[in-house]
């Protein structure tokens, strides 16, 4: 999924030097769609990034969840508070098991199954609207020669 950052100007410069002449050649190669295929990909890290805090969070709250930790300590209640709005849509869709203390949260594995889902699909909408699959380059060459005397 990951796509390599493109670069959007490379420049190419050769010397010759021969006697009695001097031959310079100096070359350009532009690709005018880099600069949007380059933010794309930002927007794009930016998504698996976001993502994959959320996945972290689930995964962490279910862990937490099926060791039967604490909810009055610090970190599980900060986790369960973050989470709350994340698995609140999945909450109902199976029954949840509850032994000693320890609970299985079937809803955070649904979570943990859609959200990438999700991450997936919103990545692949951003590209179709406004990723540029376009390359084209632009080729500039300049030659000097001078005649030494």
């Amino acid at each position: 999924m990951a796509q390599s950052n493109p670069a959007s100007v490379r420049y190419e410069r050769t010397e010759v030097a021969a006697t009695p002449s001097v031959h310079q050649v100096e070359a350009s190669v532009v690709d005018p769609y880099a600069p949007r295929r380059a933010g794309m990909y930002k927007l794009q890290q930016g998504l698996y990034l976001l993502f994959g805090l959320i996945e972290a969070l689930l995964g962490i709250r279910f862990v937490l969840r099926l060791l039967g930790a604490e909810a009055a300590a610090p970190f599980v209640g900060f986790v369960y508070g973050v989470t709350a709005p994340l698995v609140a849509p999945f909450v109902g869709i199976f029954g949840t098991v509850q032994a000693n203390g320890n609970v299985l949260e079937p809803h955070s594995l649904v979570g943990l199954v859609v959200y990438p889902l999700l991450a997936w699909l919103l990545i692949k909408l951003a590209w179709l609207l406004f990723g540029e699959t376009r390359e084209g380059l632009t080729s500039t060459t300049r030659t000097t020669k001078t005649r030494v005397v």
